[in-house]
């Protein structure tokens, strides 16, 4: 295996990591996107060509770059030049649109923003509200009036960028958050977390020579790269990348790059596994999978049925990545529901509300602090208060709950966020709420999850809304107005008109007390109705 050994701690930047595998392994493969094959030389030629590029147009150290897009080896391309250059990658979630896309971007005060055909819409409907400087287009460019051709930007045989003077502790990119207590933030991740969370992953799904990682996971979620992309990179192994995850396909994409190696999140598995069985389900080469949340009862069952060896769990955010880990495999059962070991490079604490450590059997907040430096991430982009609300001190606290039992091993008990996780997705309440209170009938809403039956251990969305006064509107039609304006995943499953909500005396809504009720008969249901939905 072709594993990079960095013996300088400064090295551990990911510009330096292309660079080096170009060096060391420069005829191995290292990205596939169906039957196109880029090796490690290749891809590194091929971010130098688009580095210099960029470096044309003034992108320079600290300047941040914006891809809303479709995954395709060009992203790469893109996120490993704008890092040689010193600057800041920043993905934009490709189902975003309307006054959602407009203010995401906005918020980083990017320099160019990178989009293909199949988004170029989207962008031109806001683009008269956007502060950048630039757009650039993958593929037909005259869709974006005064947009650049992105593929024009490669400089042909240029070489090596300097990197003099790039460190591992330098942000490399910013990751917007689900915005659970208010507008999302930016985790601005430095070069060596990425490397750091990459390591950690090899270490857990075994990683050697001959693995190839295939992702199918959107390359807006930063899973694709610790699990896949970064993973891949540092071990010295290929990665296989489809645009889109297909429950009909997954298996024969696995078979055709001879995967051994991938990631589902979410809802992936459980769609795989209730797929009617199939005579050649374990007739695969996929060895090792990193199944998140993976339910106990099928985790022996799923291995058995499709021929792996093992499943891999992670537990963690976008501000640390990988925080816990477990591996099982038939030599190694851990305790139903146990979240693993601890990553390298961090110190778990689990804190009480008053401050004081939660004893084994009591629930906690995981707290974190770095054990090396630029272990977990820089802090929020331009937001010092959400950076002095997270940090007590150097520990930083998860907003998740938990406790450790007396063996020492952890579990997860809640969020003290409020979010709900829907199909691999943390779906932020708040933000559903307000745009639900744009329509002009709603005059108070409430979102919360509620169990779903095909899920399992996700949620489906619920929206209760009170009307205004002598207004009326059909589910249907607010339905319609959330998902005009907001990413299809938000668009509730049940929606129901009540009379009011529970507050506290703070007026607070008790969300607790609507958990309880549920799904009422008078809950409207986009499913059971034939609501389809815009993506």
């Amino acid at each position: 295996m072709n594993k990079l050994v960095f013996e300088d701690i400064h090295d551990r930047h990911i510009g330096r990591a292309i660079r080096m595998q170009a060096e060391q392994n420069g005829d191995t493969r290292f990205l596939v996107f169906d039957h196109t094959v880029y090796t490690f030389h290749e891809t590194n030629q091929k971010v130098n060509e688009l580095a210099a590029g960029l470096g044309r147009l003034g992108i320079g150290r600290g300047d941040r770059v914006v891809f809303y897009m479709a995954s395709a080896p060009e992203v790469m391309f893109l996120v490993l030049a704008v890092n040689k250059l010193g600057a800041v990658w920043v993905p934009v979630n490709s189902d975003y649109k309307g006054a959602w896309l407009e203010d995401t971007i906005n918020r980083g005060r990017a320099k160019l923003v990178v989009t293909d055909t199949d988004h170029a819409e989207r962008i031109a409907a806001v683009a008269g509200q956007l502060h950048v400087e630039r757009i650039a287009v993958l593929g037909d460019h005259a869709c974006l009036p005064g947009a650049l051709n992105f593929g024009e930007l490669y400089a042909p045989s240029a070489g090596e960028p300097d990197l003099g003077g790039m460190d591992y502790g330098d942000t490399s990119s910013v990751l917007w958050t689900s915005g659970t207590t208010g507008k999302s933030k930016g985790v601005m991740q430095s070069h060596n977390v990425w490397i750091r969370a990459a390591e950690n992953a090899n270490r857990h799904f075994g990683t050697a020579g001959g693995d190839i990682a295939y992702n199918c996971l959107p390359l807006y979620n930063s899973a694709a790269w610790v699990a896949n992309i970064y993973r891949a990179l540092v071990a010295g192994i290929p990665c296989a990348i489809d645009d889109h995850f297909s429950v009909h396909a997954f298996w024969d994409r696995i078979r055709f790059y001879g995967a051994t190696q991938t990631m589902t999140l979410g809802a992936m598995h459980m769609f795989l596994w209730n797929e009617p069985p199939r005579p050649d389900d374990a007739d695969n080469p996929l060895r090792m999978a990193n199944m998140v949340p993976m339910p106990e009862r099928l985790l022996r069952p799923f291995c058995e049925r499709f021929g792996i060896e093992g499943i891999t769990q992670g537990f963690g955010q976008s501000e640390i990545m990988l925080m816990l880990s477990r591996k099982d495999t038939p030599q190694k059962q851990w305790k139903p529901n146990a979240l693993g070991e601890l990553s390298r490079g961090v110190e778990l604490r689990m804190l009480k509300g008053d401050g004081s450590e939660a004893a084994p059997g009591e629930v906690g907040e995981f707290c974190v602090r770095e054990t090396e430096p630029h272990s977990i991430f820089n802090g929020y982009f331009d937001n010092p208060e959400a950076n002095a609300a997270a940090f007590s001190g150097d520990w930083y606290h998860t907003g998740d709950l938990g406790m450790r039992d007396a063996g020492g091993d952890y579990f997860f008990v809640d969020r003290k966020k409020d979010v709900i996780r829907y199909k691999g997705r943390n779906v932020a309440s708040l933000q559903v709420e307000s745009v639900a209170m744009q329509h002009p009938a709603v005059q108070a809403a409430a979102v919360y999850g509620v169990p779903s039956a095909e899920l399992d251990s996700e949620h489906e969305i619920k929206l209760d809304a009170v009307l205004r006064p002598g207004v009326e509107v059909g589910a249907a039609e607010l339905a319609r107005f959330i998902n005009a304006n907001a990413p299809y995943f938000c668009v509730p499953r049940y929606i129901e008109f009540v009379s009011g909500l529970p507050y506290t005396p703070t007026n607070k809504v008790q969300k607790y007390k609507l958990r309880e009720r549920g799904v009422t008969p008078q809950s409207w249901d986009r499913v059971a109705a034939g609501f389809t939905l815009e993506r």
